[in-house]
């Protein structure tokens, strides 16, 4: 009997490291979160709310003009969440940049939204990324704001957006940082 509960203590032992990694991967690990992520989206934009019109930057290849999000000295120039405010998230239904033909083309994600679900990239780029068998990819207008991602390693939590039909925000808990994603399947 007692060769038994050595045994059985010995897998045990030997067994979590592994369940250890499969908590992490799944929705639970702490590793690389360096900015807690917020408990809820941000609310629906309803075109009067505490944030000023966007600060207008440099221009792109089509004219388009790029805005400024470091409402502080010390924040990052990309979109990202201070307290409960989702700097950046201030523009509604009509913003053409997020416009989709289709939207949920591919389904819904139902993997679960919030601070309750992190998950860990496990490779790929902003075209098409994944974790736990679900594929993104990063809303072309954004693709600046992954650049310094961590594609096989980085946490991340989806939420839900209010605003517009067909994408996600997926919140980047290492650098405190968020970018629209369309689920692929």
């Amino acid at each position: 009997m007692r060769a038994a509960h050595i045994a059985l203590t010995a897998l045990l032992v030997a067994g979590l490291p592994a369940f250890a990694l499969q908590e992490h991967e799944h929705g639970g690990g702490q590793e690389h979160q360096n900015h807690p992520p917020p408990t809820r989206g941000p609310a629906p934009y309803h075109g009067n709310d505490h944030q000023a019109a966007p600060d207008r930057g440099h221009g792109d290849e089509h004219g388009d003009q790029r805005r400024d999000f470091r409402d502080k000295p010390d924040h990052p120039n990309a979109p990202h969440v201070d307290g409960r405010v989702w700097v950046g998230h201030d523009t509604g239904r009509d913003d053409a940049h997020y416009h989709l033909d289709h939207p949920w083309e591919h389904g819904r994600w139902n993997g679960g939204f919030g601070p309750r679900h992190t998950w860990r990239l496990e490779g790929g780029d902003r075209d098409r990324f994944g974790f736990h068998g679900w594929f993104w990819r990063v809303a072309p207008w954004d693709a600046a704001y992954v650049d310094g991602w961590l594609w096989d390693s980085d946490n991340i939590v989806v939420y839900e957006d209010p605003d517009h039909p067909g994408w996600y925000l997926a919140y980047n808990t290492r650098l405190g940082t968020y970018v629209h994603v369309e689920y692929l399947g």
